[in-house]
Order: C-alpha cells, then sequence, then structure tokens
C-alpha cells in the first residue's frame, strides 16, 4: 500500500576547501520522512497491538516519541514506547575517562512475546545497536526485533547490523561526524554533515 514512499540516498560530496557541513534533511523534509517511517511501520504493524516502540538512549529517544505521536495521529489511538539506557551494557564503557552518568531506562511495560521496534537516530558501527539488545533482554525475550534509524550510515560497521526502516542513507568516512538536531532540545529539526575544513 505504501511502496510508493521510497528512501533518500544521499551521496557523498567531494570535499572542498570551504566545505565544513552540509545540511542533509531539515524543515518539511524532515517532517515527511518521519512521517514515510510511519507508514512504513503501520504497513508492518497495522494497529500496533504487538508492536512496541522503544528508543535507545540517549538520541535515540527523541525519534521514539516523535514517530509514537505521529501514529497516534495517523491510528487515532497511543501505541506503547519506553526509553532504554545502554552505558553499562556498551563494550568499550570500562575504557572511558571518569565516571560513567546513565540515562533513564523507561518500560514500564511487558514486552515479552512482542514486536520490538528499537530505534536510534543513526547507525554507524553497530555496537550501539548490539549493546540495546542486550539490555533489552533483561526485561523479557521478545517476539520479533526489528531496528529503525533516520540516518544510515553505510560501509562503516563494525557489526553485521541492518536496519528495518531507514530514513535517510550517507556515505561517509571515519573524520566526519552526523548530528540530528532535534526541534524539542535543539530548536530546529535537521541533519548535518559536519566535515573537518580540508
Amino acid at each position: 500500500m505504501f511502496n510508493g514512499f521510497l528512501k533518500v540516498f544521499i551521496p557523498l560530496p567531494k570535499p572542498t576547501e570551504t566545505m565544513q557541513n552540509l545540511t542533509l534533511l531539515d524543515g518539511k523534509k524532515f517532517q515527511i520522512t518521519i512521517q514515510r517511517l510511519c507508514r512504513q511501520l503501520i504497513e508492518n504493524h497495522n494497529d500496533f497491538s504487538d508492536a512496541i516502540l522503544i528508543g535507545i538512549q540517549p538520541r535515540g529517544i527523541y525519534l521514539a516519541r516523535r514517530v509514537a505521536e505521529e501514529l497516534q495521529i495517523i491510528l487515532g489511538k497511543p501505541v506503547l514506547q519506553g526509553d532504554l539506557d545502554i552505558t553499562f551494557y556498551r563494550d568499550d564503557f570500562r575504557r572511558r575517562e571518569g565516571p560513567l552518568v546513565p540515562n533513564q531506562t523507561r518500560i514500564d511495560f511487558i514486552i515479552e512475546g512482542k514486536n520490538i521496534i528499537l530505534m536510534d537516530d543513526v547507525l554507524w558501527t553497530g555496537r550501539t545497536i548490539r549493546a540495546a539488545m542486550d539490555a533489552m533482554l533483561a526485561f523479557g525475550r521478545p517476539a520479533k526485533v526489528e531496528l529503525l534509524t533516520l540516518v544510515d550510515r553505510r560501509y562503516s560497521r563494525h557489526i553485521p547490523v541492518t536496519a528495518n526502516y531507514t530514513g535517510i542513507e550517507v556515505d561517509s568516512i571515519a573524520s566526519q561526524k552526523v548530528v540530528v538536531s532535534w526541534k524539542e532540545t535543539d530548536g530546529e529539526d535537521k541533519i548535518v554533515l559536519l566535515s573537518e575544513a580540508q
């Protein structure tokens, strides 16, 4: 039904001497991308009676909350949505300097036997997703786990993870950074590719 909605692929631009950042998505196109992801979710999960959205802390929670709000508008009813902290499940947490401050986990429902859609703003190495899988299993064993990401940084995986739902795909190198801003916390919806000045 919604096969007309296509993923957006953004090729990596050729660097120039003055290029420091490039806006990949903002304004109305940002909102259209969120709406497209919601339609794709509805196509697979119907009324969400057996599906739950879980945002990965710290930035994936804004994506999950925005998707949950949009789904409520479309479906006319709320969908279950939670926040998951992965601080002590990361494979590099012992290597970080200084004390770690975990974020809040908010999962006040049963996930056993449910279809879970994990959400993060940027998919890069895949290590965050592996940590989220471990953290999530402390709350039960889902029937199925899917991944939704707003930005897929391709060709940078350390772990073989693929998103089921993707907003945009970006080819980037390790020295670049993708930053997703949300109007709830940053004042605007925007995705920017930051590059070192040449």
